[in-house]
């Protein structure tokens, strides 16, 4: 029999499920629509919260930046710190040798190295030479070529380059054992430029010359090079150059201090040796002014005297030697003392109004007794455009101009002596064959020009520089009977500077009657030609005329023989194996100056004007046409000495 049970609760259970569900809908319902809500309002919120997480990783970087920014200042200001303590312990001293070890003792100890070098170049150039070490105390004997790459790398930027342990600039130390090299930097140390200076075992030394520094890191560590501690030894190496270059100058200073110092005790001890001298010789003319003056005026006046007494013609005779000896004598006495006031300076011009004419005419006359005693005639000439007065030195003028003119008279044995006295023309001052003069002060300032002609023998040109020479003397033309120191034409020299004038002699050479076998004696020659025979019969005829020559056979020869002592040369032209065109262009190349080149003369046999063209062209002076006699070749030496050309 089946039996059923009937739970009177169950629609309620029921009720409550249905119930349940409805809840549970509903709230399904509610928890989507914010569901819904909620991705509603994400999408408006998530730009916002990528804003903020992209400001939050923008403060984060900017933070790190800062961070690395402020490390950057501290090392600066650390890389400051360490480069103000090296340059002050480089620059408190100006000694090389202790800034170059102070420069490694600091590096040292502030990047604390295993080593550090300095290699600098050795004075060939070629190489460089380890001079200084921090470890070690007297580094030698290491060099190393200065052409290596890795030097070449080093010295081509400022910076610190780092290099290879096992370069040879970096092997400062010999190996032991195994271990691993420290990292190596190098940087060139400029060595500037020291033109005027020159420090003991240094080279003069350009920019372009460079010292090494080589640094490294301690061996089997971590440490590497940083950025600042790089720029810490660029600087580092700067200072050290500047530091050398017034460490240099310095030096340079103190040598030229002790030189000069030296020179001017030299000096004034010259100086007071000099006085000495100049004092005693002045006290030594003042007393031979006055004690030689003293007889010498006793022995003219007697004689004068003596002469006005009744005396045989041998007494005579005696008596005048003796006045002419004393005359002489008195002279001498007069042109040593003027020459020595103008040498040591203190002779000084009386300047002063005169009367110009007055004083020529005063010349004529104690002149012409003399001449009248050789039957010589005396004319003086004054230009109408010569001034009454001048300003000036009266009686020095007169002295220059009674001693020219005495000599005219003491060298002339017949003829005549005539004295142009005239204003000196502008076309005067700017011809070129005469002496230049100095540019007159102003309107009312002139030049006079006296001009002294003689009709003497004449004075050889090689002897004429030697008339205005302190006790010098034509000996080829001075007689016995013409006597004299040599001292006139000097001090008239002298005292014509003294006016700012100039003195010289024109003379047209020994006349005939006078003439002596050898004419130019002392004339060096040199004779070029490549013939034998002939250039022994020319050296004959020089050699006859007491000239020195020197003969060469070729071009060659000519050109290695020629000097300033030849005053001629003597080339044979067209003849094989010389070219005498082509020596006499490089005679002229050879000597710039006109006064020191030897006056070049062509030996032809040709009369043809193109040899003579040529010669012109090439700057030789003149031209001989053979055959050449010694009459010929005697006029042609003069004429060319004279004028110092023939054509």
């Amino acid at each position: 029999m089946e039996c059923k049970c009937f739970d009177p609760q169950w629609p309620a259970d029921e009720l409550l499920m249905k119930t349940v569900a409805i809840v549970m809908t509903t709230a399904k319902v509610f928890t989507a629509a914010v569901s819904c809500i909620t991705a509603l309002m994400l999408v408006h919120i998530i730009p916002d919260l990528l804003s903020v997480k992209t400001r939050e990783l923008f403060l984060k970087n900017k933070a790190a930046e800062l961070d690395r920014e402020m490390g950057l200042i501290r090392t600066q200001e650390e890389t400051g710190r360490h480069v103000r303590m090296l340059t002050h312990e480089i620059r408190s001293t100006l000694d090389r040798h202790t800034i170059l070890k102070t420069t490694l003792i600091e590096l040292g100890r502030t990047l604390t190295l295993e080593e550090c070098a300095l290699w600098m170049p050795r004075r060939t150039g070629l190489e460089l030479q380890l001079s200084y070490s921090l470890r070690q105390q007297n580094p030698v004997g290491y060099t190393v070529p200065i052409h290596l790459l890795v030097i070449n790398q080093v010295f081509g930027t400022s910076r610190a380059v780092k290099i290879s342990p096992n370069s040879p600039v970096a092997r400062l130390r010999p190996l032991a054992g195994k271990y691993i090299p420290g990292e190596v930097v190098a940087i060139r140390v400029p060595l500037l430029h020291l033109s005027n200076f020159r420090i003991n075992d240094w080279p003069e030394l350009s920019t372009k010359r460079y010292a090494l520094m080589v640094l490294m890191l301690p061996s089997d560590s971590a440490s590497q090079w940083h950025v600042h501690e790089l720029e810490l030894i660029a600087v580092v190496a700067n200072q050290v150059a500047v530091a050398l270059s017034h460490a240099a100058i310095l030096e340079e200073s103190m040598r030229a201090r002790d030189l000069l110092m030296e020179q001017n005790v030299a000096l004034d001890l010259a100086t007071r040796e000099a006085e000495t001298a100049i004092r005693a010789r002045n006290d030594f003319l003042a007393v031979m002014n006055h004690e030689m003056r003293t007889p010498m005026h006793a022995t003219i006046a007697l004689s004068a005297l003596l002469q006005e007494t009744e005396l045989t013609p041998e007494q005579r005779l005696m008596v005048e030697t003796i006045m002419k000896s004393s005359n002489l004598l008195a002279t001498l006495i007069n042109d040593v003392l003027d020459l020595s006031r103008l040498e040591d300076g203190s002779l000084q011009l009386d300047i002063g109004s005169f009367n110009l004419r007055s004083v020529l005419n005063e010349v004529m006359c104690l002149i012409k007794p003399a001449a009248s005693v050789k039957k010589l005639h005396v004319v003086l000439n004054l230009t109408e455009d010569l001034p009454e007065h001048a300003v000036g030195d009266e009686k020095r003028l007169m002295q220059i101009i009674l001693n020219v003119v005495g000599n005219g008279v003491k060298f002339s044995m017949e003829g005549s002596i005539l004295v142009i006295a005239s204003v000196a023309k502008a076309e005067f001052l700017r011809d070129t064959r005469s002496p230049e003069f100095f540019t007159v002060r102003g309107d009312n300032d002139f030049y006079l020009r006296v001009q002294v002609k003689d009709s003497g023998s004449g004075i050889s040109p090689q002897d004429i520089p030697k008339l205005f020479t302190k006790f010098a003397q034509n000996q080829s033309l001075t007689l016995k009977s013409t006597g004299g120191s040599g001292l006139g034409l000097a001090i008239c020299k002298r005292f014509v500077n003294l006016m700012d004038g100039h003195i010289w002699i024109e003379s047209e050479g020994q006349s005939a009657a006078n003439r002596v076998q050898n004419s130019f004696p002392g004339l060096k020659v040199l004779l070029v030609d490549d013939n034998s025979v002939s250039r022994a019969v020319t050296r004959g005829l020089l050699l006859h005329l007491g000239c020195e020559v020197t003969t060469v056979s070729s071009r060659e020869e000519c050109l290695h023989v020629v000097s300033q002592d030849h005053r001629v040369v003597i080339m044979e032209v067209c003849v094989s194996g010389v070219d005498s065109y082509d020596i006499a262009v490089q005679i002229h190349g050879r000597f710039t100056k006109l006064h020191e080149r030897p006056l070049i003369v062509a030996l032809t046999r040709n009369t043809d004007k193109l040899t003579k063209e040529n010669c012109m062209r090439v700057g030789m002076d003149g031209v001989i046409v053979k055959p050449v006699s010694i009459d010929k070749m005697r006029t042609v030496l003069s004429d060319l000495l004279e004028h110092r050309v023939l054509f």
